[in-house]
């Protein structure tokens, strides 16, 4: 029986302790039906499409282990001013944005750095900018929004709003906001505006749309989703585990695949908030048995122990630089965090939890721990999300628990996108040794996996591998690189291990479905410094193509 592709003459990285490389691979029926030599040619037939690599690394397709995809490919069509500092370059961006688009009911730009004006945001600078229509920006880290008067009025948050524990919107000694609204419950009124605050309730409320959108939304947020599907794809991804979510994100992403328009494998949490009662992980157990195939899983949990760094609502053991008595608060309570781990884990279902600060860190592992004294240590693969900074005791305690570090290259200021001086801002200089500590963990035992965070930061993997590789250490802190391989590793087998993928995805070897990048370059020989500029020349998810350099079209 003929095969359907096969790529020869490759650098192939197969992640297969086997057989680390090799020179081809042949797919047939979406999997791969051999991984060799000059002698896999020899399967193919008249219909076998044949791909000379040309010497390039093909790699497992990547897998992005932590990304809010329908969030991303929302956000495509918004303004994007990453890298716009100053009023008036942010004024002549927002004014073309809304020459362009007259009849958005909002105009929502994505990437404001937090120092975008020099100091604080306020409603006043967005009135500057435009006054008879709302606006609003987004900081990368997806954790604060700055709002112009009238999209506060519009949004009923002008004069304050009550907010669950952690959510905020910033009043003025005048008693109205300020324009600065900290996390999603507080910012959630302003997205509406703009038509998609359907699309936030998984990582807003955990809660579903109500009433269930019509048929025309329906079918406007597929387009949206696969959108970014296609974005992703061109980066080479194939698999990846979407942190924010609920059923109708799910069912999105199954009417994509009864389409044929799904290009990658999606795992979608249950969202747990902490007012929510442990009866509702029930919803949790459905949306596991409902959407648990190749393409769609659920599976797992997602829950915020506490906010970011830099809108200091980072939950920290010491107190802010700068800001005597303010270590911000966990999202969870210590005790009733630890019933909820144990009936989730209880339940059989992996969780994830959001914990940037060390303080936040420690109850997260704490909260782990728990559930294994109460239901036995099993193959669990509970994960932590960022880990920006740790307490040195803590460390080993990931290892000990098979506790995955989910972290991401782009993430540590400096490294790539994010400036170096919220280092300065936010972390006593004494603690820089102990902020983004993946090698650390990973020679203390943790499971790594890499990510984007996408679109908190460009999802590009390339330039995650470069920002992962050449990182230059902090002052007074050691080396935090992996190698190249095991950085390889991490965005691909490792991730696909930490999802709960393995099983079909990860490794390049026979029967294992044919999830595959071919990079445009041999990365093994590149210099490390024009990583993140090498091309993705061919994306294969379950043996189709789903992006091409035209050379390959």
């Amino acid at each position: 029986m003929e095969v359907d592709l096969i790529v020869t003459n490759a650098r192939v990285i197969t992640m297969d302790a086997g057989r680390p490389f090799a020179q081809a691979v042949a797919v047939r029926a979406g999997r791969i039906a051999a991984v060799g030599g000059p002698e896999v040619a020899a399967l193919a037939g008249a219909r076998t499409r044949v791909v000379d690599a040309g010497g390039r690394t093909l790699l497992p397709g990547f897998v992005e282990s932590h990304l809010h995809l329908v969030l991303g490919g929302a956000e495509l069509v918004q303004l994007q001013i990453g890298g716009v500092m100053g009023f008036e370059a942010l004024r002549d961006a927002f004014l073309g944005y809304a020459a362009r688009n007259a009849d958005r009911a909002l105009l929502m730009a994505q990437g404001a750095a937090y120092e975008i004006l020099g100091a604080p945001v306020t409603r006043h600078d967005l009135d500057r900018v435009i006054a008879d229509r709302p606006i609003a920006m987004m900081a990368p880290d997806h954790h604060t929004v700055w709002a112009n008067t009238v999209a506060l009025e519009k949004a009923g948050l002008l004069h304050g709003a009550q907010m669950p524990h952690g959510h905020e919107v910033v009043m003025g000694p005048d008693g109205t906001a300020t324009g600065e609204l900290r996390e999603f419950e507080a910012f959630g009124p302003v997205l509406a505006l703009g038509g998609e605050a359907h699309l936030q309730l998984g990582i807003a409320t955990g809660g579903e749309p109500e009433p269930w959108p019509d048929a025309a939304t329906f079918a406007a947020d597929l387009d949206k989703v696969a959108a970014g599907l296609a974005h992703c794809a061109a980066h080479g991804i194939t698999t990846m585990v979407n942190m924010d979510g609920n059923r109708y994100t799910c069912a999105l992403l199954a009417a994509l695949e009864e389409q044929g328009r799904l290009t990658a494998r999606v795992r979608v949490p249950f969202h747990m908030k902490p007012h929510m009662e442990l009866s509702e992980l029930e919803r949790a157990s459905a949306m596991t048995a409902e959407f648990d195939g190749d393409w769609v899983r659920s599976g797992f949990v997602k829950m915020f122990m506490d906010g970011v760094v830099d809108s200091r609502t980072a939950y920290m053991l010491q107190d802010y630089p700068g800001v005597p008595g303010h270590r911000a608060d966990p999202l969870f309570e210590a005790k009733r965090f630890k019933e909820i781990c144990t009936e989730i884990d209880r339940r059989g279902l992996q969780i994830a939890v959001h914990a940037i600060g060390d303080a936040a860190v420690r109850q997260t592992i704490d909260g782990y721990e728990a559930a294994g004294r109460a239901n036995g240590l099993r193959d669990m693969r509970h994960r932590i999300e960022h880990i920006e900074l740790i307490d040195r005791a803590d460390v080993p305690r990931l290892g000990s628990l098979g506790i995955t570090a989910s972290v991401q290259p782009p993430h540590p200021p400096g490294v790539m996108d994010f400036p170096m001086s919220t280092m300065d801002h936010v972390f006593h200089k004494a603690r820089w040794r102990d902020a983004y500590l993946w090698k650390t963990l990973k020679d203390h035992g943790a499971p790594v996996a890499y990510a984007s965070d996408w679109p908190v930061t460009d999802v590009s993997v390339m330039r995650g591998i470069q920002a992962a590789v050449t990182r230059v250490p902090y002052e007074g802190a050691g080396d935090e690189r992996l190698s190249l391989m095991e950085t390889l590793h991490a965005y691909t087998a490792g991730g696909a291990w930490a999802g709960h993928w393995d099983d079909i995805t990860g490794t390049l070897r026979v029967g294992m479905a044919a999830d595959m990048v071919l990079l445009d370059g041999d990365i093994e020989v590149a210099d490390p410094m024009a990583i993140g500029a090498m091309g993705i020349a061919l994306t294969v998810a379950g043996g189709r193509v789903t992006h091409a350099k035209p050379e390959f079209s």
